[in-house]
């Protein structure tokens, strides 16, 4: 086999895998397909998701079919304000060994080892408690109890937010908030859709989902990722593009001076290039260009832009804040032309 057949068969793979997993979410999802796109594409780039949208847009029934396709272990927490850290991370248990009588201590593993997890209303929960989630995110171990546990590959962690009920909710940490790769907003149906969902779900039939794709081949398909090559001028597109969000930045526009406290860091620009790769395998391409940097763009930086006070008594939010540094940082147009050497990093 060639080099190029090759990565023309790595790049197919890919995508039936795709197309497998898209086949058994619509067994239950109905419409939605930008937050479906969004969610392959982070679990293919092995980055974090936050999910913000009303309850009853099946945020939490997506994710929990996505880990049913997937033949992954799945875990749910219910993020309270009571929840502490260790219903999260685990705790440690005194045991007795009858035989001995010798009392050990035995550290008993939360639901954070699992494959994917769901953090449910993860605003719900005081920071001290949120925080318990910084170390797996980043690092994928948990310490505890003064040992380190390491995380099974893939590990995934999706959490659902509600914008409108804000009594009794924490807002995220900014540290918490850069962990995740995206911030999507789930919005409501369409008419049609709406009308689908209404007669599948009132009809007492449930489909049920197969697993097509198992955890080997995600860990395949996500090395498979880091693989794809970027040109410079993308790279440096997207790191511009972060850049001119900093209002200390030397070339910040007077807008960004203005309307931002604090702007994106360095990990912004890395999820850009990250995710673009993802996107593009997802497509069938084999190079990442400024158009998939510019078609993440809001979902990769919007959490990570902080708007000041003047910006609030305008009604001018970060989305505002993304679309106006689209406009303004230029970015080159082409496509990338690959040599076979370029082609063999898929094998």
């Amino acid at each position: 086999m060639s080099v190029v057949d090759g990565a023309v068969e790595a790049v197919s793979n890919i995508q039936k895998g795709r197309e497998a997993i898209e086949a058994e979410l619509r067994k239950r999802i109905v419409g939605q397909s930008d937050v479906i796109e969004l969610m392959l594409i982070s679990l293919f780039a092995r980055g974090h998701c936050l999910f913000i949208g009303v309850p009853g847009l099946a945020k939490t029934l997506l994710i929990s079919s996505l880990a049913e396709s997937l033949a992954l272990s799945f875990k749910r927490i219910q993020f309270t304000p009571d929840l502490m850290p260790p219903d999260i991370t685990g705790t440690e248990i005194l045991q007795e060994d009858h035989t001995t009588g010798r009392r050990d201590f035995r550290f008993i593993k939360g639901p954070i080892f699992t494959n994917i997890l769901l953090a449910d209303e993860i605003n719900r929960t005081p920071p001290k408690t949120q925080a318990a989630l910084l170390q797996a995110m980043q690092e994928y171990e948990v310490t505890a109890a003064g040992r380190t546990h390491v995380l099974e590959q893939p590990f995934q962690v999706f959490a659902t937010q509600n914008p409108i009920e804000q009594e009794g909710t924490y807002p995220l940490p900014e540290a918490q908030l850069d962990r995740f790769m995206f911030s999507v907003d789930v919005s409501y149906p369409s008419l049609e859709d709406e009308v689908q969902i209404v007669r599948s779900t009132t009809s007492g039939i449930v489909d049920t989902v197969h697993a097509v794709v198992t955890p080997q081949d995600i860990v395949r398909y996500q090395n498979l990722v880091l693989q794809v090559p970027v040109a410079e001028h993308v790279v440096r597109y997207a790191v511009r593009l972060v850049q001119a969000s900093r209002p200390n930045h030397s070339t910040t526009d007077p807008f960004i001076q203005n309307y931002i406290s604090w702007g994106a860091g360095p990990r912004a620009s890395q999820n850009l290039i990250i995710a673009g790769k993802a996107r593009a395998l997802l497509q069938g391409r084999y190079a990442v260009t400024g158009e998939d940097v510019r078609a993440l763009a809001p979902t990769v930086l919007k959490h990570r832009i902080i708007p000041n006070f003047r910006a609030q008594a305008e009604q001018i939010g970060s989305g505002d804040i993304v679309e106006h540094l689209l406009k303004s940082v230029s970015h080159k147009h082409g496509v990338m032309h690959l040599t076979d050497e370029a082609l063999s990093l898929f094998l």
